[in-house]
């Protein structure tokens, strides 16, 4: 089991994120079964199919409001890959769960990917987010994999660097990585069902996240333990600004835990 996995690789806490309404509603009920488990309410930006109504976003506030285990608005933001939906449709969708975002006084983590071959298309994502003020709640940029630009944009504008496992494998990366404040990362695995992978046990899941820790912990050349104390502290931070004492006092006691 993915979560037995996971608490045995004393990962303490994991958030899971929605990526439609119906993807962001099984989210609760899974968070609701376990006290380590949180979830996030969001329209990811590559399931994006129409302009949101009233009675979506209503209904996405809602889902926001239906429990206490739910910690984000996530997973949100824009795709600029060329088999994404249609860009207008993508940035009200964006507009709207920021707002909504600002409304409940919850984290943002938002999705960037840029159009092949032009980094410069995270600036769009980073653009929407000063606009409708999302510094107002912050939040990480997911899947971090972009250039050092991009990253004192990101933190500038009030959001944490969120790293996964392509800091095992991106040389550019680990070296950019060198120059970002500790205090600016968060760590992830972003696990999702990965059938292209021949064999099951290659899947990313969250008991990988020891492997990140420990690369970030020789690029930074840094204690792993100063890795897990401060990325866990980070975490935290985000929930105190909002004065979200319930989730960080679940969050403290399951990361102590792990």
């Amino acid at each position: 089991m993915v979560l037995e996995r996971a608490k045995a690789a004393s990962v303490g806490v994991v958030f899971l994120a929605g990526t439609t309404l119906e993807s962001s509603a099984k989210c609760i009920t899974v968070a609701n079964t376990d006290e380590s488990l949180f979830a996030g309410v969001g329209i990811h930006p590559m399931d994006v199919e129409s302009f949101l109504d009233e009675k979506t976003i209503s209904n996405m506030r809602d889902l926001v409001n239906s429990s206490q285990k739910i910690a984000a608005i996530s997973e949100i933001g824009l795709d600029f890959s060329e088999d994404a939906p249609p860009l207008p449709v993508q940035y009200q969708t964006f507009r709207e769960a920021i707002r909504l975002a600002r409304e409940v006084k919850l984290p943002i983590i938002f999705h960037s990917r840029e159009l092949n071959g032009h980094p410069e298309t995270h600036n769009e994502v980073l653009k929407i987010l000063n606009q409708e003020r999302g510094w107002e709640v912050g939040g990480a940029m997911h899947y971090f994999q972009g250039d050092e630009y991009t990253a004192n944009k990101c933190l500038d504008s009030g959001f944490l660097i969120s790293l996964g496992k392509p800091l095992i494998r991106q040389p550019k990366l680990q070296e950019l990585v060198k120059s970002l404040p500790l205090e600016g990362i968060v760590l992830e695995t972003d696990s999702y069902p990965q059938p292209f992978k021949k064999n099951r046990e290659n899947w990313t899941e969250p008991r990988d996240l020891s492997q990140i820790a420990e690369k970030l912990s020789e690029t930074m050349q840094i204690e792993i333990a100063e890795v897990h104390a401060r990325t866990s502290k980070n975490l935290i931070n985000i929930y105190s600004r909002l004065g979200k004492s319930r989730i960080i006092e679940s969050i403290s006691q399951n990361l102590s835990r792990g």
